[in-house]
């Protein structure tokens, strides 16, 4: 089959194929590139696989480690590709894995030789050695990305598809060329990859693929953190990430990579009375942060936002169930999770941090009376973020009950155009006190001492509740005022 899409036309790949054809060497492009070309989705990543000449086959690595001997045809051709295109093409070369790079502008072209692939039980790293392209087929985790099309000039445009990749992309399924269970114990991340693409593409696992993920599930505690955390990344970006969390959950991965999540899991029920599903309320908040165009570190913070609710629950028969500070709490364990995962210790986890803590106050605010005082204070302690937390807070209101869901959609407009106005006017969001304390000391004749900040903060809360402007005169009249009823 011929592949007629313009795009396999690229003068790239064409620059490629005739590289190729100079060192008398067969290659193609291989993998997610293909898949994507056929779905006609973009890719910029595009990986070349090089067939060695069989006169120059032999082991090239061991546990990822080459040899000495290891030949080079996939480093040769990218030398010769980024040669060829010039300025502004940069190559690297890892001569351990025998693999190359080659980028320029926004395109990366990967160059490997094609391998053959053996595992140990202990470990993913496989012993790797030279092969042809069906046993490099062969070794590719699933049949939408064991694809391969010919670059050389007498091919060009060749599909080869061993496994009828092309049919399974017309079936909108995930599963694996060989063996389910042996592609999944050989290399347990690919039950991570699975689930990602599943949810990227909007596919569903065979029920082989699906069982074998159950089976082999214990496999994944080999992975390291930072592999699962860069595929449940992914799963985070993608148009419903509540598919890629449900399938985790089903499979039993969920309880092994993220107990906590887990643990929001179930209804209980006191006196015939019960409270919502909190794990499957979660998930409907997070596509809801999706559907928003919310970052990936919001989406974070839905998926945590209620996190603290299973520590903080209890019945009370005059109430029914409540979850007393579970924002708080919630916000006292994200650093714990983030790091359980290896996520970042860095602003983006404050941020997260922030976001749990504070996605009470917005609601708060919609089931009360909307004050000024109240508005300034969360503009205040929201910052630049206010944004974010709003999509967050309206993302939040799920019920059934469309009377109530109307109304909350009401007020949450009420509050925000009240923020615009007060924001407007009062110049609140990331403000600092107009005096500072260096100039209460001068006015008063102290040294450092807990009164200075008292004063400070006294300006603070009365701007933030409205009984002065956001003005420094008006600031200095205020202190001075407090000042001679603290006898100064």
């Amino acid at each position: 089959m011929i592949i007629t899409n313009p795009k396999i036309h690229q003068p790239i790949l064409e620059l490629v194929g005739e590289e190729a054809d100079k060192l008398g060497i067969e290659c193609y492009v291989v993998g997610g590139w293909v898949r994507d070309l056929i779905l006609h989705r973009d890719s910029k990543d595009i990986d070349v696989v090089v067939v060695q000449p069989a006169s120059s086959h032999q082991p090239c690595m061991a546990d990822t480690t080459a040899t000495a001997e290891a030949p080079r045809w996939g480093i040769l051709l990218a030398e010769a590709v980024a040669k060829r295109l010039g300025k502004g093409a940069h190559l690297s070369v890892f001569k351990t894995y025998g693999t190359a790079q080659v980028k320029k502008g926004d395109t990366e072209l990967e160059f490997v030789g094609a391998r053959k692939e053996s595992y140990r039980h202990d470990s993913r790293n496989p012993i790797v050695e030279d092969g042809t392209l069906e046993e490099d087929q062969n070794r590719r985790d699933f049949t939408i990305n064991a694809m391969a099309i010919c670059l050389n000039k007498d091919r060009y445009g060749e599909l080869l598809d061993p496994f009828d990749g092309m049919y399974d992309l017309e079936d909108c399924i995930i599963q694996t060329p060989l063996d389910p269970d042996i592609t999944f114990s050989d290399d347990p991340l690919r039950m991570m990859r699975a689930i990602r693409f599943a949810t990227q593409l909007g596919f569903n696992l065979t029920g082989e693929c699906f069982d074998a993920i159950v089976r082999n599930r214990e496999r994944i505690n080999i992975i390291t953190r930072e592999r699962i955390a860069d595929e449940l990344n992914k799963i985070m970006l993608s148009r419903r990430p509540s598919e890629g969390w449900l399938l985790l959950d089903k499979t039993g991965l969920l309880l092994l990579i993220f107990p906590e999540l887990a643990a929001l899991k179930g209804i209980d029920t006191v006196d015939g009375r019960g409270h919502k599903d909190i794990f499957y309320h979660t998930l409907k908040v997070l596509d809801n942060v999706a559907e928003a165009q919310g970052g990936l570190w919001l989406r974070w913070a839905a998926l945590l936002h209620d996190i603290g609710k299973p520590k903080s629950k209890k019945y009370e028969p005059k109430v029914g169930w409540t979850f007393y500070n579970h924002n708080y709490i919630g916000a006292k364990m994200v650093p714990k999770i983030f790091k359980a995962l290896k996520l970042p210790q860095n602003e983006k986890m404050d941020y997260v941090v922030k976001m749990v803590d504070l996605h009470m106050r917005p609601i708060n605010l919609i089931e009360e009376t909307v004050t000024d005082s109240a508005v300034r204070r969360l503009l205040f302690e929201a910052g630049d973020d206010i944004g974010d937390l709003m999509i967050l807070c309206n993302a939040d209101i799920t019920s059934r009950n469309a009377d109530k869901v109307k109304r909350f959609h009401d007020n949450y407009e009420l509050v925000m155009r009240k923020m615009v106005e007060l924001e407007e006017r009062d110049r609140i969001r990331n403000f600092q006190p107009p005096v500072m304390g260096d100039e209460i000391m001068q006015m008063f004749g102290l040294e450092p001492c807990s009164l200075v900040g008292e004063l400070k903060a006294a300006v603070k809360d009365a701007i933030l509740d409205g009984i002065i402007p956001n003005d420094h005169d008006a600031a200095v009249t205020y202190i001075r005022q407090i000042a001679k009823e603290k006898g100064l």
